[in-house]
């Protein structure tokens, strides 16, 4: 898309929360510039995730640096063949943080096959023990995977009193009624803007206003209408609108529920 019919950000009364960035791709300086951008278009609140034992600590360090950060913990199944017991017990010690809202991202990854699929079903497996363990929500990456993730999900869905979301929803319809059905909530993101996501669509669609939560992923998956930028919190604005427009309902109306969803998500407690 030519510059020209790039549009500015809209601004809505409703503030959003980003439940889903990776902002320690970012150094300082553009860490700054766009805390100071998400927060002029309304952003209240960033989760950032980790993904990798290489970056737990950085993902806590991160939700000291502004008070609208906060973070999780866990191993991306990309990354399983590095979970070990010195892990899990960082991840264990990190997670009784204040700034700690769920543990994340884990999952299954079968379409890259960075790791061994019997390693990622294992780390996946005992990740979910840990969070029922430490009773937080949890951050599920799924890609290629419906029918190992819903086993998984199924053994320990009951024990999840906090549930947790399937982020980056792009898997089958029936995986979506399962987790649904499960009581956790799915992430959408900037492919709900792509031309090629009608499955997507059709999902977003088929979601309850009170399971669904907005997300970037960012630095992947910029929205339309800024495609082929590095994605940022900033543009949630975009996405929020598109998923507004395929559910037929006014944007702000669609802000105040994912608003509210998000904080039952990560913040039940005392909404800080």
């Amino acid at each position: 898309m030519s510059k020209s019919k790039r549009r500015d950000i809209p601004v809505f009364a409703t503030p959003l929360i980003e439940t889903h960035c990776h902002l320690d791709y970012l150094d300082a300086a553009e860490l700054q510039h766009t805390l100071v951008r998400a927060r002029q278009v309304g952003v209240e609140r960033i989760v950032t995730i980790a993904v990798s034992a290489a970056n737990l600590d950085n993902v806590l360090a991160l939700t000291r640096a502004a008070p609208d950060i906060w973070g999780t913990q866990g191993i991306h199944p990309h990354e399983a063949e590095g979970f070990d017991s010195a892990v899990e017990a960082r991840i264990r010690a990190h997670a009784g943080d204040p700034r700690i809202v769920a543990i994340g991202e884990i999952g299954l990854d079968y379409y890259y096959d960075h790791a061994d699929r019997a390693v990622q079903r294992k780390v996946f497996a005992a990740q979910l023990a840990l969070a029922v363990e430490l009773d937080l929500p949890i951050v599920v990456h799924t890609r290629e995977a419906d029918e190992d993730t819903r086993a998984i999900l199924a053994e320990y869905a009951p024990q999840l009193q906090r549930k947790g979301v399937i982020h980056s929803f792009t898997s089958g319809l029936p995986l979506a009624e399962f987790c649904l059905d499960a009581g956790f909530m799915l992430g959408f993101n900037g492919i709900t803007t792509f031309n090629s996501a009608d499955n997507v669509r059709a999902v977003v669609t088929a979601t309850p206003l009170d399971q669904l939560v907005l997300e970037t992923d960012a630095p992947y998956l910029t929205p339309v209408p800024y495609r082929g930028r590095p994605n940022a919190p900033f543009y949630l604005p975009f996405i929020a609108e598109r998923i507004a427009e395929v559910l037929e309902i006014p944007v702000e109306t669609l802000l105040q529920a994912a608003y509210r969803n998000s904080l039952a998500l990560f913040f039940p407690a005392t909404g800080e």
